[in-house]
């Protein structure tokens, strides 16, 4: 369902003067942490803002304020949200999951799932279209929502994945070319899910990690056929795939608490696999020096640096060229600029670089 009525201002997406300056430079902002997903955008933003000072502009957008990053292309930005109808479904819901603490307890309520497009200059609404109406069958950890997936788009199509709500191709002006079901999830703690899709080429790549069976898929991006699918011995966790490309051949490389593996694009068949990370992964690796560095920090700490362009094992090889077991994000992932990689220490506000 698509609609182009105003949006009900339950959360505000301010455009920061920061966005502004680094469009400059780089005019889209395709995916999940930008160009070649490092969360780089060069310019000279401010160092201060507020509600009021180096603001572009605010808008108002439906959901409670869990929404996903956006992406960007053109003049247009792209959202996924997640809305409580506060309506019970007409049929009673299957039992719901409860998270400990109380955290994750899962809503008996329809929640409309759908994706927004905003003009990235004025903050105006072009179109909002509703994918799909259900009661999620576990809830999220309180600090983000049903929506926390970020789109992807090459101009042409935008790409959404609900995860257990589905995976959805939009194009440009909204309309629903196609859309796939993907496995029910069930996460650890029902904490929610969130691992954003990757787009290399003409396939689109999703990833499952959960507590029953994890899993990898290749989609075709215009036609959302499976190219590939593999299984993953792999729990609950929120890191997002990348790409890169070795000697000729595009990687697909995912972070795990069991194993960081690559996969061939075309077929899905694993090239490398290394020692895996901390508990409950969740930050997305960067490339770069002809290597992959992949981090986690929960109940431990782990950074390591991958050189690219070797096969099998990597584990105890001399392929790991550095680690460090200390000061290690949980959540953020890292960013490499220049020489340097810098990551926030778990959730203690401290930054270090190596």
């Amino acid at each position: 369902m698509k609609t182009t009525s105003p949006l009900k201002p339950m959360c505000t997406v301010i455009f920061l003067f920061l966005f502004g300056v680094s469009a400059v430079a780089a005019p889209n902002w395709p995916t999940w942490r930008g160009p070649n997903m490092m969360g780089i955008a060069e310019g000279n933003p401010p160092l201060t803002w507020s509600e009021e000072q180096n603001i572009r502009w605010k808008a108002p957008l439906e959901g409670d304020g869990s929404n996903s990053t956006p992406v960007v292309w053109g003049d247009k930005m792209f959202f996924q949200i997640a809305v409580d109808t506060e309506k019970q479904p007409a049929e009673a819901a299957a039992p719901a999951a409860t998270g400990r603490r109380g955290r994750g307890r899962a809503p008996s309520t329809l929640y409309q799932f759908k994706v927004a497009c905003l003009d990235r200059h004025t903050g105006k609404t072009l179109w909002t279209t509703q994918v799909a109406e259900t009661v999620p069958h576990e809830g999220h950890h309180g600090d983000h929502g049903f929506a926390s997936y970020s789109p992807v788009t090459d101009g042409t199509h935008v790409w959404a994945s609900f995860g257990s709500q589905g995976l959805y191709c939009l194009t440009m002006d909204g309309h629903i070319k196609w859309q796939k079901d993907l496995p029910r999830m069930r996460m650890r703690g029902a904490f929610g899910e969130g691992n954003s899709p990757l787009l290399v080429g003409d396939t689109l790549v999703v990833v499952g990690d959960q507590e029953d069976q994890s899993y990898i898929i290749a989609f075709d991006k215009d036609t959302g056929d499976i190219r590939w699918r593999q299984d993953r011995d792999e729990p609950t966790a929120w890191t997002s795939p990348i790409a890169a490309e070795v000697d000729g051949k595009t990687q697909i490389i995912v972070n795990g608490r069991n194993r960081i593996r690559s996969y061939d694009a075309e077929t899905g068949q694993v090239i490398w696999q290394c020692g895996g990370q901390t508990e409950n992964v969740v930050p997305t690796p960067v490339l770069g020096h002809g290597r992959v560095y992949c981090t986690s920090g929960f109940r431990g700490a782990k950074l390591s640096a991958i050189q690219l362009g070797r096969n099998g094992e990597l584990t105890g090889t001399d392929a790991v060229v550095w680690e460090v077991n200390e000061h290690t994000p949980y959540v953020p992932s890292p960013l490499l600029y220049g020489e340097k990689v810098y990551v926030l220490s778990g959730n203690n506000g401290v930054v270090s670089c190596y």
